[in-house]
């Protein structure tokens, strides 16, 4: 059920949603040039909108400043290296690929971090009058990635607390 195999797969996942991230930042800032355009109608639902996240999730804790910034570079820091040990100690293929997610996530916003003082958030979904935040390849990856791992902690028979086992 467990195989330590899955930690390749999980790395493997995590450095693929890193260059996605990476990638796909670095083609809308210099390429697209997105910050000179602001926001591009792609399709009804979808427009290209240059944000500079200086929080977290919707801007939350925005307000620390360059103080801020560090202090989230390393929260985040210690967040990788707790999954990184959690993923090293064997998972099912589902789990790798969750914690990989977000692994390759939180490090796409901790570089964002780092080279820029702030997280380019560019993916803009909107409906009905009703505009969802802007967000990231990484943000994708690390929402996934906790629902995946919500979903399999839910389901699980085996990790109840309250269920005795007998060897």
């Amino acid at each position: 059920m467990f195989a330590k195999g899955n930690i390749r797969l999980g790395l493997g996942f995590a450095a693929l949603l890193l260059i996605l991230d990476q990638l796909s930042k670095w083609y809308m800032l210099n390429v697209y040039d997105l910050p000179a355009k602001y926001s591009v109608e792609i399709l009804p639902f979808l427009n290209f909108t240059m944000v500079w996240n200086e929080g977290i999730s919707m801007g939350f804790f925005s307000d620390g400043g360059d103080t801020g910034r560090w202090i989230l570079v390393g929260l985040t820091s210690i967040v990788v290296i707790f999954l990184l040990r959690w993923l090293s100690q064997g998972t099912t293929k589902p789990v790798a690929y969750a914690l990989g997610a977000v692994i390759g996530g939180a490090v796409g916003n901790i570089i964002d971090r780092v080279v820029h003082g702030a997280v380019a958030d560019f993916i803009h979904m909107h409906a009905f009058n009703s505009s969802f935040y802007v967000f990231n390849v990484a943000d994708a990856g690390i929402s996934l990635g906790v629902i995946i791992l919500l979903i399999d902690g839910l389901k699980s028979e085996n990790k109840s607390p309250t269920r005795e086992t007998h060897d």
